[in-house]
């Protein structure tokens, strides 16, 4: 495994290799990152993983301090998949210098988290974009649990004819269906305890709206629920065909249940 600070020896180090698989981190790994990573290992001849905590993307100062770091966990994991590349670059080494690609917000930016989080999209938007055009690998690998954020980088690399493949890979969630996530490291037991109930909710919830052919949400209704079961705050939950990405219509009732709410300081987001 190969560790890289600066992206110019980066980019002589890579520059001959034509099937790169690109696994974009903000740090704190757990098992769904590990899942990404040996996807990439598996269909690509070298994986790079980029590890960056990117302040553009954090509309919450605190959120952005508070974010679970663990850069040595984080080293042990990836020499453990036997990654060939690991890139932690500096701020500077990231943002000072001029890019190619214009950045491309879609519409559905403004939609579910986009709503909550001011410039939260543009940040990824713009790192990923970044990254892309220093690493250009073949294919860049995101998951599920991130479905808006998959959507976005997927329509800036087509609008911007960038030679990279989006692979979409499904949610690798624990024993109580919870995906994981870095954030949930902040949760105390308790809270967690609370988190188990109100997944366990949302998913017969959904299996209700399937068997009753139902796609209206009565959002006050669920909203007392949630916060009954522990949520502080719920910022959404919202039914979207993942085609369309809009409401889903009558005839068709294949659609994945979206939300997002806080248990403490911690906000939790999801589909399924």
């Amino acid at each position: 495994m190969k560790f890289f600070k600066n992206k110019k020896k980066l980019c002589k180090e890579i520059k001959g290799f034509k099937n790169i698989g690109f696994v974009p981190t903000l740090g704190g790994l757990h098992k769904g990152h590990e899942a990404l990573i040996k996807k990439s290992i598996k269909i690509s001849n070298k994986t790079l993983v980029s590890i960056f905590l990117n302040p553009k993307q954090f509309e919450n100062k605190k959120d952005f301090k508070n974010y679970p770091k663990n850069y040595k966990n984080d080293i042990r994991i990836l020499k453990k998949l036997k990654v060939d590349y690991v890139y932690m670059p500096s701020y500077r080494d990231i943002y000072k210098f001029k890019t190619k690609n214009k950045i491309i917000l879609d519409k559905f930016s403004k939609k579910l988290c986009g709503k909550y989080r001011k410039g939260h999209f543009r940040g990824v938007i713009d790192v990923v974009n970044r990254f892309l055009e220093i690493i250009k690998p073949k294919k860049i690998l995101l998951g599920h649990k991130d479905f808006q954020q998959l959507v976005l980088i997927k329509k800036h690399i087509k609008k911007n004819k960038i030679k990279t493949t989006v692979i979409a890979c499904k949610t690798v969630r624990d024993k109580n269906f919870i995906a994981y996530s870095s954030r949930l490291k902040r949760l105390k037991k308790q809270e967690k305890n609370k988190l188990v109930k109100i997944i366990k909710y949302l998913k017969y919830y959904k299996r209700y709206l399937i068997l009753n052919k139902k796609i209206n949400i009565n959002f006050l209704e669920i909203k007392n629920k949630l916060s009954a079961l522990g949520a502080k705050k719920i910022d959404y939950v919202e039914l979207i065909d993942l085609k369309t990405l809009k409401k889903p219509k009558k005839n068709k009732i294949k659609f994945n249940l979206f939300f997002a709410f806080y248990i403490g300081r911690v906000r939790i987001i999801d589909n399924f």
